[in-house]
C-alpha cells in the first residue's frame, strides 16, 4: 500500500450481509496506519435484500468519500450478482474478490427475471485479478454463517497486506463478546484461504 496514492475499496452486497460493519473495520484499521479516511454508505432497501454499497477511500489526504466509476482498486463483493452490478467501478488492474453466494433479488423471486448462471465464472474470465471464495461456508464451519463478512475481511487483509494484529484489534472493538471467538476464527480462516488461491 502506497502512502502517496489514494486507495479505493468498494464493498457491495445485500442487506444483512455485514457490508457496513466491514467498511467500518477497514476504516478503523487504516486510520491506525496513519491514513486520512472517508467512508460513504448507501443502504438502499437493505431490509428487503436490496443493494448495500460502502465506499472506503484512504490516503495521505482524502477530500471526497465517493469513488468514481473505473477508480476502485478493490471490489469486495458479498454476493455474485452484486459483483457484476458494480464491476464498472473497478480499475482495469483492480482486484475483485467475490463471495460465492447467491441472493435472489426481487425480480428473480417474483419470476420476472432469471438469475444469470455462472455469473461468477464469467467475471473471473473478464477480470485478471479476481477470485471467488466460499466465505459463507467457511464462516459456518467457524460457528456462524453470519461471519462471512469477516472471512472476506481476512482475504482482503492478505490481498492488501494489512497488519493482522490491527484488524483483530478492530474486530475486538466493534463486535460483541458473545460472537468474538467465531469472528476471530473466521478472520484467520480468510487469511489462510488467501494463501491457497
Amino acid at each position: 500500500m502506497s502512502k502517496q496514492a489514494t486507495t479505493n475499496i468498494l464493498i457491495v452486497g445485500v442487506g444483512g450481509q455485514g457490508t457496513l460493519l466491514t467498511s467500518r473495520v477497514i476504516a478503523r484499521v487504516v486510520v491506525e496506519l496513519g491514513h486520512d479516511v472517508k467512508v460513504s454508505e448507501v443502504h438502499g432497501m437493505a431490509q428487503r435484500g436490496g443493494s448495500v454499497v460502502s465506499q472506503v477511500r484512504f490516503g495521505p489526504r482524502v477530500y471526497s468519500p465517493i469513488i468514481k466509476e473505473g477508480d476502485a482498486d478493490v471490489i469486495l463483493a458479498f454476493e455474485k450478482l452484486e459483483a457484476a452490478r458494480w464491476l464498472h467501478y473497478l480499475k482495469p488492474d483492480g482486484t475483485l474478490i467475490i463471495n460465492d453466494e447467491r441472493v435472489d433479488p426481487l425480480p428473480v423471486m417474483s419470476g420476472e427475471a432469471e438469475y444469470p448462471e455462472d455469473i461468477d465464472q464469467e467475471l473471473v474470465s473478464i477480470v485478471p485479478r479476481s477470485t471467488v471464495v466460499n466465505a459463507t461456508e467457511i464462516a459456518a464451519e467457524c460457528g456462524s454463517s453470519r461471519a462471512a463478512n469477516i472471512v472476506l475481511v481476512g482475504v482482503l487483509s492478505r490481498a492488501m497486506d494489512l497488519e493482522p494484529a490491527l484488524v483483530e484489534q478492530a474486530i475486538r472493538e466493534m463486535l460483541p463478546e458473545r460472537v468474538l471467538d467465531i469472528n476471530l476464527k473466521a478472520f484467520q480462516r480468510g487469511r489462510e484461504l488467501y494463501d491457497t488461491l
